[in-house]
Formats: structure tokens, sequence, C-alpha cells
């Protein structure tokens, strides 16, 4: 696999996309663009919410996308346009040091945490200008990763616009770093599949080193995505990073039943490390050391050893000092069971076993339960969507992305593909008038795709 993200040139006018793309940027700036860029969204196949907590995941890129026109001047500013006229223009100083509003998370800045990123990796005191109109194929907050593809454009933009060169891995993990300026806390899978992504197999993604391997999917079946048409901006709400602090103060109370030093651990990856533990020694850890009543802050406090102020600063995100009440015992739960099912998919897709479409389909339905029962990041019109699912033929159904709204994945057997979009079609989308309006592009079957690549026209 090429080191760098790849530039490629290509024929505008082959792709109506592109060319829109472009006659709105000359309608917009009046010149044509320099380069285009483009990251894809993603769908996990297996293994929710459990990068953050340092395990594997199992994603494959999407054919949607985030693509964005440039050109490059000597302005002094940064302009950004939409395709979509909901989303604002917005300009913004190229000497100024860049703010994000957290508490606003709009979609420019998305693309600044991008800009961000670069210009502090490389120092760089004086920005390019740019012009940008950008192009977005990935619903929004849906799951798919609309606002990691929108961060990754940016970074790939801003690095190709400044004439500087990395790494896809090297772009991927400043990524993951530089979507936290809007307050959200991911493991970093999200980055990692949109530039490490290969047309045509899904990848095993490891953390530290991160690393991505080939995962050939069963020639038996698709994958076919269905949004249940409630939004869930990741940054927008406390839910997501809730989780990632329960994971947190859950690694710190195993480590001091196990008698490790607390003080440097972070992730349930860690613990297991340390300890040099099976993922099932770790499960009957859990079990053994952590009560299923949720935690209040004073116990934490007293079997940590911790002071409450401590506590808040220390274990706490900005938007997690409300919660009162923890579950340990299930997050941490969820985690360890989802860590060996992502190996045992992998171990299936490896070994090829006649059977292989029934167990990943099942693997798929205990994941979804965890997420349901243990990790709580389901909801109602999800759980309602994977359950029809399962009745219109797939042998596997689970939400995938962070949850509380979104998208869910299902595997579905080649011969089933058409009355199954037809069954899901009609159970689902047809009795409801707004789903109904947001069908086509909610429901869509899909190929593993290619990672973020520069366009130069031909």
């Amino acid at each position: 696999m090429a080191a760098n993200p790849p530039k490629l040139r290509v024929g505008i006018a082959a792709s109506e996309r592109l060319q829109n793309l472009k006659n709105a940027f000359e309608t917009k700036y009046g010149e044509a663009p320099l380069f285009y860029a483009c990251a894809p969204g993603r769908v996990n196949l297996i293994g929710e919410h459990i990068d953050y907590c340092g395990y594997s995941v199992l994603p494959m890129a999407i054919e949607q996308s985030i693509l964005a026109a440039v050109s490059v001047n000597n302005s002094g500013t940064i302009t950004l346009a939409n395709m979509n006229p909901l989303y604002k223009d917005f300009t913004v100083s190229c000497s100024d040091d860049i703010a994000i509003d957290r508490d606003n998370p709009k979609w420019h800045y998305y693309f600044l945490c991008g800009v961000k990123g670069i210009q502090e990796e490389f120092e760089i005191a004086q920005l390019a200008g740019m012009s940008c109109v950008v192009d977005g194929t990935i619903p929004p907050s849906s799951g798919l990763s609309s606002s990691s593809a929108l961060v990754c454009c940016a970074g790939l933009v801003t690095m190709e616009a400044n004439q500087k060169s990395l790494s896809k891995v090297l772009l991927a993990e400043l990524c993951a770093k530089s979507e936290r300026y809007i307050g959200t806390e991911g493991g970093g899978m999200d980055q990692s599949i949109s530039f490490l992504a290969e047309r045509g197999t899904a990848k095993l993604i490891e953390f530290q080193p991160l690393r991505a391997t080939d995962v050939k999917l069963p020639d038996g079946a698709v994958f076919v995505i269905s949004n249940c048409c409630l939004e869930m901006n990741k940054a927008a709400s406390s839910h997501f990073n809730i989780r990632v602090v329960e994971c947190r103060i859950a690694t710190k109370m195993l480590a001091q039943a196990r008698g490790l030093d607390s003080s440097r651990l972070l992730k349930l990856a860690q613990v297991q490390m340390e300890l040099k533990a099976s993922l099932e020694e770790m499960l009957a850890l859990v079990e053994e050391v952590l009560h299923p009543e949720p935690y209040s802050r004073e116990e934490i406090c007293r079997v940590l050893g911790v002071t409450s102020e401590q506590f808040s600063k220390e274990l706490l995100s900005a938007n997690t000092q409300h919660v009162t009440h923890f579950k340990l015992h299930q997050r941490a739960k969820h985690v360890y069971g989802e860590a060996a099912r992502v190996l045992r998919f992998k171990s299936v897709c490896d070994s090829e076993p006649a059977e292989s479409v029934r167990l990943l389909g099942e693997l798929m339905n205990q994941s979804h339960a965890s997420c349901r029962d243990l990790y709580e990041c389901s909801c109602s019109e999800l759980d309602q969507l994977v359950d029809i699912c399962l009745k219109s033929g797939a042998v596997g159904s689970r939400l995938t992305g962070a949850g509380w709204g979104g998208c869910a994945v299902s595997m579905v057997p080649c011969e089933k593909v058409d009355s199954f979009l037809q069954a899901v079609r009609e159970a689902y989308y047809l009795p409801d008038p707004r789903r109904a309006a947001m069908e086509k592009q909610s429901l869509f079957v899909s190929k593993p795709g290619g990672g973020a690549a520069i366009f130069l026209e031909e």
C-alpha cells in the first residue's frame, strides 16, 4: 500500500458530481479549481465503541464521500462554501489563531479542525489562502462518519495547498487528534479507514501503532445500510463522551483492584496488556470487581483515593461535568465482549468456512444486543429497524457508528437482496411520510470503497 494519499489524474467531464462541483466553484469564485480532495465515509461492520478503549475495529469505506474543490491564493483568507444551501459560507483569516466553537458544532468548524491540525503539525505561521467548495454525499449525523470525513478532507486539502507531505497513517492520526478540537473524544477508527481504505476489502484497524490489515468479506452476502432517520450529532450531545468517561473510570477501578498503577492507565485495553490476560479473563474480572448497580461519584472517589476536584478535572470531559452516576460494569463488559467478537469476525473471514455467512451474522446480532443492553447506545427506532431487517432476510443486523440514532448495517445473502430491500422499504420507510421522503438516500447496498485521494484535472 502506498504510504501517501494518492494523487490521481481524472477526467472531470466523466463524473457528473465533479463536473457539478467544478461549475459551482467557477460560478462562485470566477476561476477554475486547482485540485480536488475526497475523503470517504465508512460503515463499521463490527467493533462499536471500542477504538477509544484501545481495541481493534473492522470497518470498510463506503462510496459516499466528502469532496472539495480548491484553489490557492495569497488573499490571506480561507473561504468555505457548501453545495448544500443549508450550510452557510464561512471565511477565516489565515493569520488569526483558528477558533473552534465546541458549543456550536457547525459544519465549517469540522473543516477548521482539519486545517488547524495541519497548521499545528507543521507550525505554519501564515497558511496559504484558499477558496473551497465542499460537496457531501454522506448523510449527516447518521453514524457513517460524515463529520470525520469532513475533518480528513480538510486536513488533506490544507496539506496539499501548503505543499506539505504526510503519510496516510500520520494523516489519520493527526485528523483523529484534531477532531477533538470540537469536543468529540473518539478513538481514531473513522479517520483511519478514511485514509487507509482500499477498494474491494474491509480492514481490521489496530491501534498503537496504527495499522490496517485486509479482511476479505465472504462472496455469498452483501452489506446493506439503512438509516433509521433519527439524527445524532456526537459533538452536540454528551452521550458519546459519557461512555468514554465511564470506560476511563472502569479502567482505573479494574487496575486498582489488581494492584496496578491506575494513574497512568486510561484505556481498558491497557489493563488487559498489563495483566497479560485473555479477553475471557478480563470479562471474568469485570464480574468479580465491578458491581452492576451504577456507581456514584463518592464511591468512585473513595475507591480510587481521589478528591472530588481531581475526579472532575482528571476523569471527566468538559461536557460530562454534570453526570452523577456511572455504569462501569455494563460498559466494560460490552467493550471486552465486543473486542472478542471483532477477532472472531476476522478469523471467520480468514478461514472461510462453509457456514461463514451465518457465523458472521450471529456475531453482528450479538454485537447489537450488547450495544442495546450493556452500552445502551441504541434507540427504539434503531431497534425496530434492526428487527425489521432480520425479519426481511438479513442473517445479521446491528447499529453502526455511535448509535442513539443513525444507521444499521445488515448482512444479506446475495440472492435475497432485492426482496430484502423491498420488505424493509414497505415495513420501515413507506408507512411514515418523513422516512418515505428520505428513503432513496437512506437504504442502499454498500461495497468496500477506496480511501482519501487528491484529484487533478487531466
